[in-house]
């Protein structure tokens, strides 16, 4: 298999995870015959410095020609005095918008090693496997916004705004999540109060007929926020808005023990983009104490879900499991008073196992 991967490393521990991440693409294309060719562009913080833009031409460019592209992180204190639609989060979001990635999956699943690390007792954390299938395109990050002075006081507003092909886009991939598992999908909205909420609810239910063995449940999103603590294991696909999406997957990511953790994929009419859903971190940059798990699962992602390499995914992951089961932690990771390893020190680690694992496939009960 031939694959362009554009690689967009960005700002503070961008960098050093999206290496890590392209490093198990390699090794996973050296090993099993495949070919990876990467280009490296600038996104974010590190483009403006270079070319007083967030997003350059060449690097958008690069990703429409693209198999797939896989994004470090954007942002940092050092670029948060400029306005809005000039700091580096815009960068993405122009991304996202003109590459057509209407689709956010971010996948939070406890691995077994960590569930220790999780604030849930066991018996409410359960076998934590959700899948939070966010809208990208539209909501109230796209949506109108403007501030005037009133009276001498500053009025600001954004406007939440979705269209029922939009909302249908979006929900006939989160009903196919479903097909594909074990079929219950919650959709997560504020229909009691809003109008664009009301749209989603009734396209949604409209939709559940062409899916009859989806099991359809709505939630209001202050009440799915808090069924996520109180037993997260009653979901498995969870469908909402931008931002309701953007505020459950975060919190969600805190049940599994550090957001460090977390993978996800932006799908659309474009090149899929692949990301772990950490921020910048511009304190750990340089320090060698970055997690890279959240990246190499999202290089996963990538793998299974843009290039139907399940096994090569497989490999990967079952790798990383074994690396914690042996007691390997980061420093997020790491119980006050143990010793932790970096960033390297992980990556050297999880190279020794994943060679163990061809060695000894049938061991591992992987790929045979």
């Amino acid at each position: 298999m031939k694959k362009t991967i554009v690689l967009l490393p960005g700002d503070g521990i961008g960098p050093e995870v999206t290496r890590a991440a392209a490093t198990v693409l390699r090794e996973c294309a050296t090993e099993f015959h495949h070919q990876f060719d990467f280009e490296e562009q600038p996104v974010g913080g590190a483009a403006i410095d270079v070319t007083a833009t967030p997003l350059p031409n060449a690097t958008l460019d690069a990703c429409k020609r693209a198999d797939a592209v896989f994004l470090g992180a954007v942002g940092g204190p050092k670029w948060d005095s400029l306005p809005v639609g000039k700091r580096p989060e815009s960068g993405l979001l122009a991304l996202r918008q003109a590459m057509g990635l209407y689709v956010n999956v971010r996948p939070v699943k406890v691995l077994e090693p960590l569930r220790g690390m999780s604030p849930l007792k066991p018996e409410r954390l359960g076998d934590l496997d959700i899948e939070i299938v966010r809208e990208l395109a539209g909501g109230i990050y796209f949506g109108e916004r403007g501030n005037t002075t009133e009276g001498g006081k500053e009025r600001a507003w954004d406007t939440e705004s979705y269209s029922a092909q939009e909302v249908e886009r979006i929900a006939t991939f989160a009903y196919a999540r479903s097909e594909n598992r074990s079929r219950r999908l919650c959709s997560v909205d504020k229909a009691n109060v809003l109008a664009s909420s009301q749209l989603w609810r009734r396209t949604v239910t409209a939709m559940n007929a062409a899916y009859p063995s989806v099991k359809l449940e709505h939630m209001y999103v202050d009440n799915a926020a808090m069924q996520l603590t109180l037993k997260p294991s009653q979901f498995d696909v969870m469908l909402t808005s931008n931002m309701f999406g953007d505020i459950l997957s975060d919190a969600a990511a805190a049940l599994v023990g550090s957001i460090g953790l977390i993978p996800s994929a932006s799908f659309g009419t474009g090149a899929p983009l692949f990301e772990p859903i950490h921020g910048s971190a511009p304190s750990l940059a340089g320090t060698d104490s970055a997690n890279p798990i959240g990246s190499i699962l999202s290089a996963t992602m990538m793998l299974r879900d843009a290039f139907g390499l399940s096994l090569e995914a497989d490999w990967i992951e079952q790798s990383v499991v074994r690396v914690l089961q042996a007691g390997h932690r980061t420093p997020d990771l790491a119980a006050p008073g143990s010793k932790a390893i970096g960033t390297n020190g992980f990556m050297e680690i999880l190279h020794v196992e994943m060679q163990r694992t061809l060695e000894h496939a049938e061991r591992y009960g992987w790929g045979v």
